[in-house]
């Protein structure tokens, strides 16, 4: 047995280390995407607050919760694994539990929890909200990312014919607004605490136009398609009526 899993471990290392150099050796320059804006803003909130526990929604592929991990955050990620990912999905980076935020079976509750580039691609994104807000602690922070427009919700921004790519992707891309926002924001017993308004493209709305590089932070009532927004679980229990 104990030479079995030494195989085992070597075969494993080997593989992984096989796919990292090929990922390493096929790299391409395509454009400089919005992770380093909400990376930035995520990271930023984290070291503000210094939460204990850390729940990631939507982890994917991405390294993100092993990072976190690597900060000292206790951190949980989890994703759609089996409905949304249409070929299945393995993260070699952090453990991924297999949970639908729409329909959560988790119970913990968390200090923080973060929700980056994901919200957008969830149909049924009220009850996400809903049962983001149930896992936070009482006064526990939301750090969320995802395109936006002040003034308007768009359900598909990538079927629009403007669109400047997207149209094949097998999953929507919405777009909400400031209406979508306050009601999270009302229905949750939640208050906002900071928002970030970011100008990635010439056009109105996301993917639409030019892609502008470096990104401009920019003003609320100026031109802009992505929002990088932090909310927080009041500490009080909202009235009800008898």
């Amino acid at each position: 047995m104990k030479l079995l899993k030494s195989v085992i471990h070597r075969f494993g290392k080997w593989y992984i280390q096989h796919i990292c150099r090929r990922e390493y050796e096929d790299q391409q320059f395509r454009r400089i995407n919005e992770r380093p804006v909400e990376f930035r803003f995520l990271f930023q909130q984290l070291l503000r607050i210094c939460p204990t526990r850390v729940l990631d929604v939507g982890s994917g592929m991405f390294a993100l919760p092993a990072v976190m991990k690597q900060c000292g955050f206790i951190v949980t990620a989890i994703d759609n694994v089996s409905d949304y990912w249409l070929s299945g999905m393995f993260n070699r980076h952090f453990h991924v539990i297999n949970d639908d935020i729409t329909s959560t079976r988790i119970k913990e509750k968390f200090d923080f929890i973060s929700c980056i580039s994901v919200l957008e691609h969830i149909e049924n994104y009220n009850d996400a909200i809903k049962n983001m807000f149930s896992l936070l602690t009482p006064g526990g922070h939301l750090a969320l990312t995802f395109p936006y427009n002040e003034n308007k919700y768009i359900p598909n921004v990538y079927k629009l014919p403007e669109a400047g790519y997207g149209q094949n992707m097998p999953y929507i891309c919405q777009v909400f607004s400031s209406d979508e926002l306050n009601k999270w924001i009302k229905t949750n017993n939640g208050k906002l605490i900071e928002q970030e308004y970011w100008q990635f493209f010439s056009g109105e709305l996301w993917t639409f136009g030019e892609q502008i590089s470096p990104p401009r932070q920019v003003g609320k009532h100026e031109k802009h398609q992505l929002t990088c927004i932090l909310l927080q679980k009041n500490s009080d229990e909202p009235l009800t009526d008898n």
